[in-house]
Order: structure tokens, then C-alpha cells, then sequence
């Protein structure tokens, strides 16, 4: 079948898949931290824990995905329609968790879950669209995550508030049925397509000589390493942020209604941040534009040393506007232009590994700074993460121009 434009309803499904994947199934965890915290007990930083469980699973479910295609390299929509669908149900069973080690083991297989569906979703549906506006399509899908975050904020009112003591519950086990119904939605408008070979059995073949090749290409510090790095470092980064901000923002004594517009409004800036950054990206395929994006982001964060919540909420905007959406959309657009065809399928579950590896990290130095030195240095310490991402997105983007003068030089 040919290829279509961006704006098709493939993209559509596959951007309300991703209102569930990023959105609810792994970010509206930050949101809901207080909520859970009076109900199932534990410090902040122990309940930050289950954030590094939640990317244990999530990293597996990367690393676990290479040799299950190549096991059923013909079953790709069909893996991706059980996985959204357990997705789903697993946010639902998370509803009913009474244990901190029982939150915790659903907090797994999500992760699990959600990093099969990431990239699944995202391949499949990207591959219908045209190589030109391949840009703009992932920008498209990765806005529903900023979606599902504008979504969780609005649920502040009964997940944060000390009345609701099961208001948490009530939001994940709703998310969770949106989850099932979109799986299907998906499913509906990818029947009819043929599935397309780019995670075959060849490339994904751990002993291909090609799957050397990538190893090579990605971590080699002439070629793709330093973006690479500041995939990893981005991981680490946000997902501190995302985890800590709320639970800052209550220990400030900012009522619940506010936290929660806070919450939303970095998700209503990633929707104009997935527009944005795919078009940005199809024009300046560079890591300069990475690297901006990253250090505007940097800039947002520092705003919670300020102590004032409207400099905090700025700096939330700033973050949904540029740097939320843009690093995962642009690394994988850069990826996609860089690698060959071929080896595109390995590069991306390389990539996320890494960029799953960051946020296992993240929570462990977050939970460290929270337990010695508070919320606020907690929420703070992103930056130094998001920092180093910026400046190896730089050096990746002199690294491009370089060789762009070089092959000048050549008349290549």
C-alpha cells in the first residue's frame, strides 16, 4: 500500500495510544504520588523508587523486544495489539493495588508494557507516512503524551485533595478503560494494512553482522555516540522532574486545584511542542535544534530555585513547550535520517535502551537528593541532567557540520 500524508486517522489512533502509553501509563504516576502516599504510606523518596521499577520494566521490555520479533517477524501488529491491550488492563489491576509491593510490581510489567507499545505503535504507524513528513507525523503522535498530561492535571481536584483518599484509584482504573477502547480504535484502522518488514528477522538477529554495525554506529564517539549520551542523560532528567514536581508543589502548600493547572499546562504547551519540534526537525535536521530545545528546558527547571510559583509554573510551560515532546521525537527523527534502513529497527531499541537506562537513574540520584536535601533540590537536580544532554546535543550538532564542511571540501 502507499504511503499517506501526516494528518491521517492511523496517526490520529496512534496519537491517542500515546495519550495512554506516555501520558497516563507512565507520567500520571508524579501526579498522583500524594494521593498515593496518604493512602499506601512511604516516603517520597521510597514512592520514587517504583519510578526506577517502573523503567526496570521498561528498559526489559526494550532489551525483550529485538528477539521477539525476530521469533514472529510476521506478527508485529498483532504483538502490538496484545501489548496495548494488556496495557490497558495492567492500569486498570494498578487501581486496585493495597501494597507497596504490589503498586510496585504493576508499576513493572507497565513499563514492560508501554516500552513494547512505544515503539511498536510509533513504528507502525510512521511507516504509512511519506519519508518527508515523517517529522511531523512522530511530532503528531508524541503530542499525545503531552495531551495525557494535560488530562491528568485536571484530575487534581480528587487525586490530590485529602478528601479523595481512593481519587487516584478512580482516575487509573478510567485511564485504563480509555487505554482498551483506543487499543481497538488502532487495531481498526491498521487491520487493513499490510505489515511492513522493517523489524525483520535479518536485522534484529543478534548475530547479523549488521547488529555489530550498529553497536558501532551508535557508540562510536565519531559518529552517533553523543547523541546517544544525551538521550540517556534527557531520560535522567525529565523524569526526576516529572516525578517530584507535584509533590513539591503540595509540600509548598500550593492547593491542590493550582498543582493540577500547574500539571496541565506543561501538557497543553506539548501539544504545540509536537508540531513544533517535528517541523523544527524536518528543517534543521541538526543537533543544534536538539540542544536548544534542552537548554530552554534546563532554564524551565532552575525556575523552582526561585521560590515563587508563578516562576515555578513559567518554567513548567517552558519545559511542555521545547524540551517534553522534542528530545524522544527529534533523537528518533535524527536516527531515522542518519542510520541505514536496515539497521533502523536495532538503532531505535539501542537508542530507548539507553534513554531507559537514564530514567532507572534518575529516580535513584532524585530519591537520594529528596531524602538529604528536600523536594525543591530534588525537583532542582534535573537540571544538572538536562544541562549535560544539551551540551552532548551540541557537540553532536558540531560534529554534523563538520563533516557537512568536510564533504564540501570532497565535493561528495
Amino acid at each position: 500500500m502507499g504511503t499517506k500524508s501526516a494528518f491521517n486517522w492511523m496517526t490520529l489512533w496512534a496519537s491517542l495510544l500515546f495519550v495512554v502509553i506516555l501520558g497516563f501509563s507512565r507520567l500520571s504516576y508524579g501526579m498522583f504520588l500524594p494521593g498515593i502516599q496518604r493512602e499506601i504510606g512511604g516516603s517520597y523518596s521510597q514512592l520514587g523508587m517504583l519510578g526506577t521499577v517502573n523503567f526496570v520494566g521498561y528498559l526489559i521490555g526494550t532489551l525483550c523486544l529485538s528477539p521477539l520479533i525476530s521469533r514472529f517477524p510476521d506478527r508485529k501488529p498483532v504483538i502490538n495489539r496484545i501489548t496495548c491491550f494488556l496495557l490497558g488492563l495492567a492500569m486498570i489491576g494498578s487501581a486496585f493495588s493495597y501494597h507497596f509491593i504490589q503498586l510496585g510490581l504493576w508499576r513493572f510489567v507497565i513499563g514492560l508494557l508501554s516500552a513494547l507499545a512505544t515503539v511498536l505503535v510509533l513504528s507502525i504507524a510512521v511507516d504509512a507516512v511519506r519519508p518527508a513528513e515523517r517529522g511531523v507525523a512522530s511530532g503528531l503522535i508524541w503530542l499525545g503524551g503531552s495531551a495525557g498530561i494535560l488530562v491528568t492535571g485536571l484530575f487534581a481536584p480528587i487525586t490530590i485533595e485529602p478528601s479523595h483518599l481512593d481519587g487516584w484509584r478512580y482516575a487509573w482504573a478510567a485511564m485504563g478503560l480509555f487505554g482498551v477502547i483506543v487499543a481497538f480504535g488502532f487495531e481498526f484502522v491498521t487491520g487493513k494494512r499490510e505489515s511492513t518488514p522493517i523489524l525483520s528477522t535479518t536485522e534484529l538477529d543478534p548475530q547479523d553482522p549488521e547488529r555489530v554495525n550498529v553497536y558501532h554506529l551508535l557508540l562510536s564517539p565519531k559518529k552517533l555516540l553523543f547523541l546517544i549520551g544525551s538521550y540517556f542523560f534527557f531520560g535522567s532528567g525529565y523524569i526526576i522532574y516529572f516525578t517530584y514536581l507535584i509533590p513539591y508543589l503540595v509540600s509548598k502548600g500550593v492547593p491542590s486545584l493550582y498543582s493540577g493547572l500547574i500539571w496541565s499546562c506543561i501538557g497543553f504547551a506539548g501539544l504545540f511542542n509536537g508540531w513544533i519540534g517535528g517541523k523544527a526537525i524536518d528543517r534543521w535536521p541538526s543537533g543544534y535544534t536538539l540542544a536548544t530545545g534542552l537548554t530552554l528546558g534546563t532554564i524551565g527547571v532552575i525556575g523552582v530555585t526561585i521560590n515563587h510559583t508563578m516562576v515555578t509554573a513559567l518554567g513548567a510551560v517552558i519545559i511542555g513547550l521545547v524540551s517534553f515532546i522534542t528530545p524522544p521525537l527529534m533523537t528518533t527523527a535524527l536516527l531515522r535520517r542518519h542510520v541505514p534502513h536496515h539497521a533502523y529497527a536495532a538503532s531505535l531499541s539501542l537508542a530507548t535502551a539507553f534513554f531507559a537506562s537514564g530514567q532507572i537513574i534518575g529516580p535513584i540520584v532524585g530519591g537520594v537528593a529528596v531524602e538529604k536535601y528536600g523536594l525543591q533540590f530534588g525537583v532542582a537536580s534535573s537540571a544538572i541532567f538536562m544541562a549535560i544532554a544539551a551540551a552532548l546535543a551540541g557537540w553532536y550538532g558540531h560534529q554534523q557540520r563538520q563533516q557537512s564542511i568536510r564533504q564540501l571540501s570532497l565535493g561528495i
